[in-house]
């Protein structure tokens, strides 16, 4: 019996990506899988392909009945969501690397899987060469997810790994990612975590079957880190991470950010540098695993790519078991985290925010404190990512809101007012 079909493909995007692709389909000649036209949107560029190959016409890819997967790694996201939806209602399956296009479009894309019947795989649109999806997919397909914390953004690593084991400051670090292409030359969307939000989004659709639009999940990027935040870092032997974090909380809802943490020197995540990336998954029986890999890249990208077309052989569908299998968790607001922040004016803290303040160091030449501060007041306020404040979560910073209680009434006791 055939146990899978031949794939014809339509590729959009000969970039970084796309030409990785085309490089690997030449070296796996055993997928049978035939690479039939390419759409561009420059065709006086140079290219180390056949010129036969190329067109400027996405109908020629869109339309052709004989190509059954459309595989899309172009980086204008409205023009990827034209791509796939038109793709999947044309009976076609889909691979795509847009991470910014399915976070924006997430609602609808699973409509359109759910009406077409087709298939949608973005593996690689997180993480590049880890196969996180696919693992959230089928081995944590149970209820028992505890938590997960990532580094999704290699740029964002690159840079701050830079600062620690260099010395270099902000600027420098970021000049050295674009020289050597981990970061643009428009660094913002990588910088300011909105790539890392981006993928956090679905991510946390497979993990947890939560949907919500990146501006719903509270994040902020490396942007305002200073030399002096490493300073205090490494004095307590820890490093600073854009880290992005999911856990579930005793009420059942998850709490969900991608903030910058210090962490300590033994965490898994301490050992991500440069442009990799990592994801740490704690489960009710497997307790810790850890997944490691090259976040960024042509071949560790083509790769993912390429995992998800030879799986399309066996019609391989995410089921979205979380979403349609068991009962969606939502987000939640109900908790307080245990942050840093440095800043320079006193007087841009609003101190009365804060439940309470643990450490305050007043001398140094740029001020700091560590205090815990209801999630909420952070969603509801831009101070701490305004005036060269440094905002920086504390090693496992989530309190709950029960903790909370408990503790002040322990104080209360204690102060013999109860």
């Amino acid at each position: 019996m055939e146990t899978h079909k031949q794939l014809t493909i339509g590729l959009f995007g000969f970039g970084v990506v796309g030409e990785g692709l085309y490089k690997v389909l030449q070296q796996t000649p055993s997928l049978k899988a035939e690479l039939k036209k390419v759409c561009i949107r420059h065709p006086e560029k140079k290219r180390n392909a056949p010129a036969e190959l190329f067109t400027t016409s996405k109908e020629e890819l869109l339309e052709d009945p004989s190509i059954n997967v459309i595989v899309e790694v172009i980086d204008d996201a409205d023009a990827a969501f034209t791509i796939v939806s038109t793709a999947l209602r044309n009976g076609k399956d889909v691979v795509s690397a847009s991470k910014k296009m399915i976070a924006e479009h997430l609602e609808a894309l699973l409509q359109l899987q759910q009406e077409t019947g087709r298939s949608l795989l973005y593996e690689s649109a997180a993480c590049a060469s880890i196969p996180v999806i696919r693992n959230l997919e089928e081995y944590y397909d149970n209820d028992l997810l505890h938590s997960i914390k990532a580094i999704v953004n290699g740029s964002t690593n690159f840079i701050l790994t830079k600062m620690f084991e260099e010395g270099l400051d902000f600027k420098q670090a970021l000049i050295l990612a674009q020289q050597l292409g981990f970061a643009e030359s428009n660094p913002k969307l990588d910088v300011e975590g909105y790539d890392a939000v981006n993928k956090w989004t679905f991510l946390l659709t497979h993990a947890y079957g939560i949907k919500a639009a990146p501006e719903e999940i509270l994040f902020n990027g490396i942007q305002n880190i200073q030399a002096g935040d490493a300073a205090v870092a490494r004095a307590r032997n820890q490093q600073i991470k854009l880290v992005a974090q999911a856990q579930k909380l005793q009420d059942g809802k998850v709490a969900a950010f991608v903030l910058p943490q210090f962490v300590n020197h033994d965490d898994h995540l301490a050992f991500v540098k440069n442009e990799y990336n990592g994801v740490v998954i704690e489960s009710g029986f497997a307790d810790k695993q850890f997944f490691y890999g090259k976040g960024a890249g042509s071949f560790p990208t083509a790769s993912a790519v390429l995992s998800d077309i030879s799986a399309l052989r066996y019609q391989y569908k995410y089921e979205y078991k979380k979403l349609y299998h068991h009962t969606p968790h939502e987000l939640s607001n109900d908790l307080y985290l245990r942050v840093y922040v440095s800043f320079d004016n006193l007087d841009l803290i609003p101190r009365d925010q804060f439940a309470w303040i643990e450490e305050w160091h007043a001398q140094e030449e740029r001020k700091y404190l560590v205090g815990v501060i209801a999630f909420g007041e952070l969603k509801k306020n831009n101070w701490w990512r305004e005036g060269n404040t440094s905002l920086i979560l504390t090693p496992n910073p989530v309190i709950e809101d029960v903790e909370i209680r408990k503790l002040k009434k322990r104080s209360l006791e204690l102060a013999g007012l109860v």
